[in-house]
């Protein structure tokens, strides 16, 4: 079945804002060392454009958190289904994820790496729904504020397609 795409976000203006948003990370940690961990899958995409953007040295790490279904609803429940493979004692570490809505998945992933000693942690997106949001959590890094649409692309699925998708689209008839 072939849904229909329409363009929210076009590929120039998604490749802008994360070279502002790497301009300010890095002006941010200018004479440090910034620790990204990637929230699987969607993630990926934006992690790896954003990292080449940074000019203060980067490592990365990967987590993969579950709390969605085949659906387009998180389901409340969140697991930890890849943990990371270096430890964050004394690390300035950066959490960057795809999308925020809820703020479920990262209120609980914000806990889980707290309590692992990171010298500081904040928060980048590259989209944000902050009215959908049910748990405070803070952004520091927003790439697009955007309406409540289910949107794909650029790391985003809809059941597991439209992820290479170079800009962020809104599957239309799906909510």
């Amino acid at each position: 079945m072939a849904e229909t795409i329409k363009v929210l976000v076009p590929e120039e203006q998604v490749n802008q804002r994360i070279e502002e948003l790497g301009r300010k990370i890095s002006e941010d940690y200018a004479g440090r060392h910034v620790h990204l961990i990637c929230v699987l899958k969607g993630g990926v995409f934006f992690m790896c454009e954003l990292a080449k953007r940074i000019t203060v040295p980067v490592s990365m790490d990967f987590m993969s958190v579950s709390s969605y279904g085949s659906g387009t609803e998180s389901s409340g429940v969140v697991k930890i289904v890849k943990d990371l493979d270096e430890p964050l004692q004394d690390k300035d570490v950066i959490i960057v994820e795809d999308i925020i809505d809820s703020g479920r998945t990262l209120y609980h992933l914000m806990k889980i790496l707290g309590e692992r000693g990171p010298k500081s942690m904040h928060i980048c997106t590259l989209l944000d729904k902050p009215e959908r949001r049910v748990k405070d959590v803070h952004v520091d890094y927003v790439g697009f504020n955007i309406p409540d649409e289910f949107v794909v692309g650029y790391g985003l699925d809809y059941d597991q397609r439209y992820r290479n998708l170079p800009y962020i689209g809104v599957v239309e008839g799906v909510k």
